[in-house]
């Protein structure tokens, strides 16, 4: 299965898998005798939950996982209002029990791995950022999640244990955009996770930040309820959670809760 297939835009997700239910398919859409998992994750899963999806895939032949990342927000208030998904996977525990209170799951959701803030600046650090109370230096263009999103939320109760109040330039969607506008010039700094910063490289330099202890992002899985696979979602809940996932999660950088 190619990596395009499962990388695609949450529309075109939602596209492919209406078109499967009119034209009267059991499961989700997919090819002639080839099931579909819809899983919808956290835009900073991205890369983990890819590899995860490869492994799933050559454990259970004739199934393809589409992988949906975005904004943990934006994704639960898809599901809120009728996307087709199997699974969901947030970065954080009050965004997946938006989706719970919804009465949405299949079951209860389990925190699989763990996540804190750091600052990234282009490689070099070239203004020179040695703090977190650097970031509300005068005219220092500083880039963070929106606070309805995970990585925005965390943002907010750092700034609360720092004593520091910071004006970004912009407020992104998803910790993957503040990442993008940081790695291509657009921002001086931007607050990522620790993972987000391994993950581009040389391309960023990262600055971990003690003030991120008090704000550490707990992720949760769960299948959903209406679920098309529902037997397969909670496979893959497992796989996430096993000891495969847990080896890709550690590799990535993430925290995972004692076996």
């Amino acid at each position: 299965m190619s990596t395009a297939r499962r990388r695609v835009p949450l529309a075109a997700a939602l596209t492919a898998l209406v078109a499967g239910a009119l034209a009267g398919c059991g499961g989700a859409a997919g090819a002639p005798g080839e099931e579909t998992l819809t899983v919808f994750a956290a835009a900073s899963l991205q890369e983990v939950f890819t590899e995860v999806a490869e492994g799933f895939e050559r454990d259970h032949p004739g199934v393809d996982v589409a992988l949906s990342s975005a904004g943990s927000s934006d994704l639960a208030t898809q599901v809120l209002e009728g996307a087709p998904a199997d699974v969901f996977a947030s970065a954080d525990e009050a965004t997946m029990a938006r989706v719970a209170d919804a009465g949405l799951l299949a079951g209860e959701p389990e925190v699989f791995a763990t996540n804190v803030l750091t600052v990234a600046t282009p490689a070099g650090n070239p203004v020179g950022v040695t703090s977190f109370a650097d970031l509300a230096r005068p005219g220092l263009a500083v880039v963070v999640c929106a606070p309805q999103v995970p990585c925005g939320a965390a943002a907010q109760r750092v700034q609360e244990a720092a004593g520091v109040a910071l004006s970004p330039v912009s407020e992104e969607s998803s910790v993957t955009d503040v990442l993008g506008k940081v790695t291509t010039g657009q921002a001086d700094a931007g607050l990522v996770y620790a993972t987000d910063v391994a993950r581009a490289g040389d391309a960023v330099t990262g600055l971990p930040i003690p003030e991120a202890a008090a704000a550490v992002n707990s992720y949760p899985v769960a299948a959903l309820r209406d679920a098309a696979a529902p037997a397969l979602a909670a496979e893959f809940v497992t796989a996430v959670t096993g000891a495969q996932g847990r080896a890709v999660l550690v590799d990535a950088g993430f925290g995972v809760p004692a076996a």
